[in-house]
C-alpha cells in the first residue's frame, strides 16, 4: 500500500463502482443535448470575488466553506463551490449576452467545499448543471424541471420528490424582507444568526436546526406577498409541469442556500439519503449577471448531484444500465498465435467490437477465467494447430457451443454472432 491516501473528505471512482458514476452523468447529460443544450466547461478555480459577490457574502458557502488560496502574484483565487457563477462568468466574457438568446448551456464538472465529511456530503463532489441566460419564459423554468425529473425517472429512481416554491422578484421582495426581519428580530438567536437576519433573513428559514426551526411557526411566507406577476408566472409553471406529468408538493419554506434566486425555486429530494436528501435543485437568478458586473440577464438554471444520486440508487436497490465491457476476448496458445490474435483483436476494435486480450501468458484454464469473468459473450481461441489450418475457434461462452471460423473473416464472422 501507498505511504499516501485520499484527503479526508473525498473518495476515489474505480471501477466496476465508477460505471454507475459514468451512467448517473450520461443520463443527466443526454435529454439536455436533446434539448438543444450547447457543453461549456470553466476552470476549477475563479477570483474570490466572483463567489463572494454571486453566490452571498452571507452564506455559508461563503464565509465558511470556500478553499481560498493567494498565488505567488498576489491574486486572491478560490476552488469553485458551485457552477453557476462560473459558467455565468463564462458567458458574459465570451459575450454570448449579445448573440442569440436564450443561450442554452449545460455543464459537468467537480466542485469543493470545506465541510464537515458525512455519508453523501463531501469536500470534493460531482455534478452536472444546466443554465438558460436571457429569458424570462415560464415554459424555461418548466423544460428545466422537466428534463431533470424525467432523468431521474430515466434512471429507474422512484422516490424522487419534486419541492416547488417561487421567492418572488425585486418588486415584491423588499416588502416580505421587511416583514421577514421584524418577525425574526423578535426571536431568541445567536449572534451569526442575527447577523444573518440584515444580511439575508430567508437564510434563516433554511436553519436545519430543531432550537430554530421550532421558533419559525408562524413566520410570514413569501407565497403570501406575491405580486400579481410573480403569482401568474409561477401558476404557469405549475401548470406546464401538470401537464407534463411531472408531480411536485408546493413548499412555501423552500429557499435554497445561495442569495441569487428569484421567482422559481425548487429541489430534488430522495427520502433514502437521511440528512442530506436533496439530489438536485435550482431556480430561477434573475439578478445574478448585474450581481457580477454584468448587464440585465435574467437566467434559470439547476445542478443535480451525481455522488448523491448513486446514493439514491443504492438506497432504492437500482443498477442503473452500464455499458457492456468486452463483446470478444481473445485467448491465444503459443507465441505465434498470440501475434495473430493480438492483429484480430486490433482490427475487431477498430471495426466496433469491444474486444479484450489474455495479456501476460496466462495458459488456457486461466485465460479461459478471465474470459468469463470479462462478460464478454464470445471467446476467441486460437493454438498452433488452428493457426496452421488459417482457423480461430469461435466459442459462445453462454453455451459451450464452439466453432472454426476462417482467421481472415473473423470480422465479419463476430459481427454476424452479435447480430
Amino acid at each position: 500500500m501507498s505511504t499516501f491516501s485520499a484527503p479526508k473528505g473525498t473518495y476515489d471512482l474505480i471501477p466496476p463502482e465508477s460505471a454507475q458514476f459514468l451512467a448517473v452523468r450520461e443520463a443527466f447529460s443526454a435529454p439536455l443535448r436533446r434539448a438543444g443544450y450547447g457543453y461549456v466547461e470553466t476552470p476549477g478555480f475563479e477570483q474570490t470575488g466572483l463567489f463572494s459577490r454571486g453566490v452571498g457574502e452571507s452564506t455559508d458557502i461563503v464565509t465558511k466553506e470556500m478553499y481560498t488560496l493567494t498565488t505567488r502574484g498576489g491574486d486572491e483565487l478560490a476552488l469553485r463551490p458551485e457552477g453557476t457563477a462560473s459558467v455565468l462568468r463564462a458567458a458574459l466574457q465570451a459575450g454570448l449576452h449579445r448573440g442569440a438568446l436564450p443561450a442554452k448551456l449545460w455543464y459537468s464538472g467537480s466542485y469543493y467545499r470545506y465541510e464537515r465529511p458525512q455519508a453523501g456530503r463531501y469536500r470534493h463532489f460531482s455534478q452536472v448543471g444546466a443554465e438558460v441566460l436571457g429569458a424570462e419564459d415560464p415554459a424555461l423554468d418548466a423544460e428545466l424541471i422537466i428534463l431533470a425529473a424525467d432523468a431521474f425517472r430515466a434512471l429507474g429512481l422512484r422516490q424522487v420528490r419534486l419541492l416547488l416554491n417561487s421567492l418572488g422578484d425585486k418588486e415584491c421582495r423588499p416588502a416580505y424582507r421587511a416583514a421577514l426581519q421584524d418577525f425574526l428580530r423578535a426571536l431568541d438567536l445567536d449572534e451569526d444568526t442575527r447577523r444573518r437576519i440584515e444580511i439575508n433573513p430567508l437564510r434563516v428559514l433554511d436553519d436545519k436546526r430543531e432550537s430554530v426551526q421550532q421558533q419559525l411557526t408562524g413566520a410570514p411566507m413569501m407565497r403570501d406577498h406575491l405580486c400579481e406577476g410573480c403569482k401568474a408566472y409561477h401558476e404557469q409553471v405549475r401548470e406546464l409541469l401538470t401537464a407534463a406529468g411531472v408531480a411536485f408538493e408546493d413548499d412555501p419554506r423552500l429557499v435554497r442556500g445561495l442569495d441569487y434566486y428569484t421567482r422559481t425555486t425548487f429541489e430534488f429530494v430522495h427520502d433514502g439519503l437521511g440528512s442530506q436528501s436533496a439530489v438536485g435543485g435550482g431556480g430561477r437568478y434573475d439578478g445574478l449577471s448585474e450581481m457580477i458586473g454584468g448587464p440585465e440577464l435574467p437566467s434559470v438554471g439547476w445542478a443535480l448531484g451525481v455522488d448523491r444520486t448513486v446514493l439514491a440508487l443504492r438506497a432504492e436497490d437500482v443498477a442503473p444500465e452500464t455499458p457492456a465491457g468486452a463483446q470478444v476476448f481473445a485467448v491465444p496458445l503459443g507465441e505465434d498465435a498470440r501475434r495473430a490474435l493480438f492483429a484480430a483483436v486490433i482490427e475487431l476494435r477498430r471495426e466496433g467490437v469491444a474486444a479484450d486480450f489474455a495479456y501476460g501468458g496466462k495458459g488456457m484454464k486461466n485465460a479461459m477465467k478471465s474470459a468469463n469473468r470479462s462478460g464478454a459473450r464470445f471467446a476467441l481461441v486460437l493454438g498452433d494447430r488452428d493457426l496452421a489450418e488459417g482457423v480461430v475457434q469461435l466459442k459462445d461462452l453462454e453455451s459451450g457451443e464452439q466453432s472454426p471460423v476462417p482467421l481472415e473473416r473473423v470480422v465479419a464472422a463476430v459481427r454476424a454472432k452479435l447480430g
